[in-house]
């Protein structure tokens, strides 16, 4: 009888962890610094077009997710299966760390090789590039960034910081790495009196409540409100804009390692790639049809960034561009 009653409840002890081992497995783990309405709309596209795939996602800012990630690191319990987050830079670090693992998609062949890394750690999966915002009652409309540091633009723009924003600091490492711009170009803006502040939020407002005339910014701020009647206007500067992806990467500690590859394969497919143009943002795909307002993908010169170097210099870069514009 003691004998039964013990396989019995070996069975059922069996079964029960047989029954989580497999909950785990249906289980993807995401932390990403999208927007939450943007969040919601990518988890509930992937489990509509895998519907076997049930998500868990956390939310917030890059600086802040890292931040967490790391005490989980320290902790031996880093919880993401995947991540999603803004900007090549942190990947960068994060594959440097020995914290991210390959994978191989096969839609890599059929993005431009500058949004991945080689060797498949990372993904980005749209463009959010940094151009010039003015005001459309402002005397001037600038077409290029060097039209910035101009006397007639002096005193007048305004750009978020890299000491707060990842855009900006992206931004800095592309402008600086442009042999035709460089750090001469941050001294003669700082010599025009360009002021910096915060965040691109910060910038957008000033511009178009007037406060200064010209700004340096992300474009789908500018876009979506000048749609809606602001009085704004975006350029895709001559020499090229620069622009943080949004990659995607898979932990190397995955518990899901399989369903983390079928998330990655989804932001890279077309459907993932129309999914980013209807939130309004330009997607990494060409041939992808880009939200109002904005000009074919083909159409966009996107400054080239060496993400490795950016990542060395990071630190450096912050500190010079605090003594030229203040902390």
């Amino acid at each position: 009888m003691s004998r039964c009653l013990t396989r019995t409840a070996l069975a059922c002890l069996w079964a029960g962890l047989s029954l989580l081992a497999q909950a785990q497995a249906d289980t993807l783990v995401l932390y990403t610094s999208q927007p939450n309405s943007d969040a919601q709309q990518t988890v509930d596209a992937f489990q509509a077009a895998h519907p076997d795939i049930e998500v868990e996602w956390v939310r917030d800012g890059t600086t802040q997710l890292m931040t967490r990630l790391r005490s989980e690191f320290e902790a031996g319990m880093a919880k993401p299966d995947v991540l999603l987050i803004a900007d090549s830079v942190t990947m960068e670090s994060l594959e440097q760390e020995g914290r991210l693992q390959p994978y191989l998609s096969e839609s890599r062949d059929r993005y431009d090789a500058s949004l991945y890394d080689p060797e498949g750690y990372y993904y980005g999966t749209k463009l959010i590039t940094t151009g010039i915002v003015y005001n459309t009652r402002a005397e001037r409309a600038p077409t290029s960034w060097r039209e910035l540091v101009d006397d007639d633009y002096a005193g007048q723009v305004t750009m978020p910081s890299p000491l707060y924003s990842g855009a900006a600091l992206i931004h800095l490492a592309a402008l600086t790495q442009h042999p035709d711009l460089g750090w001469d170009y941050y001294e003669a803006l700082a010599a025009n009196r360009a002021e910096a502040q915060g965040g691109n939020g910060g910038v957008f407002n000033d511009v178009a409540g007037g406060t200064k005339p010209y700004g340096v910014v992300v474009d789908f701020l500018p876009i979506r409100e000048a749609a809606k009647g602001s009085p704004v206007a975006f350029v895709f500067p001559e020499e090229g804009v620069t622009a943080v992806t949004e990659p995607v990467a898979i932990l190397a500690e995955a518990r899901n390692p399989q369903a983390a590859q079928r998330f990655v394969d989804f932001l890279l497919s077309e459907e993932g790639q129309q999914l980013v143009s209807q939130q309004g943002y330009l997607p990494a795909l060409d041939g992808i049809e880009p939200p109002p307002g904005f000009p074919a993908r083909d159409e966009i010169r996107v400054m080239p960034l060496d993400a490795e170097r950016a990542l060395e210099q990071a630190e450096v870069h912050k500190q010079r561009f605090s003594e030229l514009f203040g902390g």
